[in-house]
């Protein structure tokens, strides 16, 4: 097995960040619910405890038995972590008297510990906390003070255990990368070898011993991680990977076209399917975006599992499901409430007799897309941005009708080819045109107009677990909203949204 970072997750907001830093730093790592620690094996290499919205105080706080971990594992307690190791001890947690949140100084290193080796006094790092731990056991030692925290950390005697009550996970902590690394390499001794090439060797690999020579199936989608899980499968059992790409009738203008072209260059074994009609049937009437979703969705597997039965003997479904899905799916608190329905994780029917294969699980979206340079996928497919599964169907607020279909294709290719031919298309994580439900009145010409609303949405972000409005220029969106409303029969008015995520999601349904 793969050696590894385990990160016990008390339901911080910043947790899957401390994942990404590790990961940046090639080192392989996993985020676990802290009340269902794995088996410890000699693969996992050292325990980080995430911070928490909780308080140690509380009595329902999260209090997990660590005595498997303890002084077998390197350990490094994070914030609530900190705290947790602290209190277990017989030390003082109490409320802090000035609550402590954003950015600080170090005024003490002792950087004789391995933790802080090469950190400079001075340095500026995040706090998050309404705790702070105001005295520590006999058997700790403070390593670490800023002017307002005492002990923003320490170190366990006759241990490899440390606890830090700031976040080095953050960016304004100029020197947690250092942080994290001392304790990834100088603790734990990792070798910091887990690279998108070793990735790339390590899966096809697995893959091989796993598939043999059953035949596998897997819906493409046109999107990053359905062809970046696509290559991997490929390289390890060729034409035993059957491809379906499915045409909902809610891609976007020339979509069905121009990928499975692309996908010809691959080498894939690729069939396009046809099935527009099929869906625009299954949406009729249908205004709920939930019940939407879940008609698209249905309707997808419908046509799904009637073209994988027509391919002989396969025994595999694979999916482009990557690790947000699954961290979102398992949370501290068990499965979070359904804020939308798109993920991968919740399986098929019981009809589809077909074992899973996830070649992307344990990867983040930009993971994958450094996975899919390792393997030398075209960068217009690996620069793609991210496009719901439910399609236009879900950018169409209100029923789907073709009309409507073919309008906001129009509009988004208008903003989509705006965005390339002016060189943004790469700093933006995410854009696209949304139909609203709404009709406003214009003038065009000498005539009054009561035609419909389109808004525009693009967004930064890494991930898509939180994003910001992207600050098109001006001068563009002026551009695109005149082009929009000269060329496209049937809108009269465009709109931009300036909302970010939280509260408000990428899609608007």
């Amino acid at each position: 097995m793969e050696e590894m970072i385990l990160i016990l997750d008390f339901g911080s907001q910043y947790t899957q960040l401390i994942a990404r830093r590790i990961r940046e730093l090639n080192v392989y790592c996993e985020i676990h619910p802290y009340n269902k620690i794995p088996e410890m094996g000699s693969h996992i290499k050292g325990v980080i405890l995430s911070g928490s919205p909780f308080s140690v105080r509380d009595e329902d706080a999260p209090k997990p038995d660590l005595s498997a971990i303890r002084k077998t594992f390197p350990l490094l307690g994070v914030c609530y972590g900190a705290q947790l190791l602290s209190q277990y001890d017989g030390g003082e947690v109490m409320p802090s008297e000035i609550r402590e949140y954003g950015r600080a100084n170090l005024s003490y290193i002792d950087d004789t510990h391995e933790l802080v080796k090469g950190m400079t006094n001075g340095s500026q790092v995040w706090m998050s906390h309404g705790d702070t731990i105001l005295n520590i056991p006999k058997d700790f030692e403070i390593i670490a003070s800023t002017h307002d925290v005492k002990v923003a950390g320490y170190h366990i005697k006759g241990e490899q255990t440390y606890g830090i009550q700031f976040h080095p996970e953050v960016y304004h902590s100029v020197e947690g990368a250092k942080l994290l690394q001392n304790f990834i390499v100088d603790v734990c001794g990792l070798s910091q070898s887990w690279t998108p090439d070793s990735f790339v060797d390590i899966t096809v690999a697995e893959l091989k011993e796993t598939l043999g020579d059953d035949k596998v199936v897997l819906g493409l989608s046109g999107g990053v991680d359905s062809s970046v899980a696509a290559l991997l499968l490929h390289k390890a059992i060729g034409k035993n990977l059957h491809c379906i790409f499915v045409d909902n009738g809610l891609l976007r203008k020339n979509e069905f076209e121009e990928v499975l072209e692309s996908y010809k260059h691959m080498g894939l074994n690729v069939k396009g399917v046809d099935s527009a009609d099929r869906f625009y049937k299954s949406l009729e009437g249908l205004t709920d975006p939930e019940g939407k979703r879940k008609a698209i969705g249905k309707t997808f597997i419908e046509v799904f599992d009637d073209e994988a039965h027509l391919i002989q003997d396969v025994k595999w479904l694979a999916q482009g499901t990557i690790y947000p899905d699954i961290i979102e799916s398992v949370s501290v608190k068990g499965p979070s409430a359904t804020i939308k329905s798109h993920h991968n994780v919740g399986g098929l029917p019981d009809y589809m007799k077909l074992k899973i294969v996830e070649p992307l699980k344990t990867l983040f979206k930009d993971e994958v897309r450094r996975v899919g340079r390792a393997m030398e996928m075209k960068s217009e497919l690996l620069k793609r941005h991210p496009f719901p599964g439910p399609g236009l169907g879900i950018r169409i607020l209100g029923d789907v009708t073709p009309e409507k279909v073919r309008i906001l294709q129009e509009v988004d290719h208008i903003f989509i080819q705006g965005l390339k031919d002016n060189g943004l298309y790469d700093m933006v994580w995410q854009a696209g045109a949304m139909f609203l439900p709404i009709q406003s009145v214009g003038v065009m010409g000498d005539e009054r107009t009561y035609e419909n609303v389109v808004a525009l949405r693009a967004v930064s972000s890494t991930d898509g677990m939180t994003a910001d409005w992207s600050h098109l220029p001006f001068e563009f969106l002026a551009k695109v909203s005149n082009d929009v409303i000269n060329k496209v029969k049937g809108v009269n008015r465009v709109v931009y949204d300036i909302s970010s995520k939280p509260p408000a999601t990428i899609e608007w349904e």
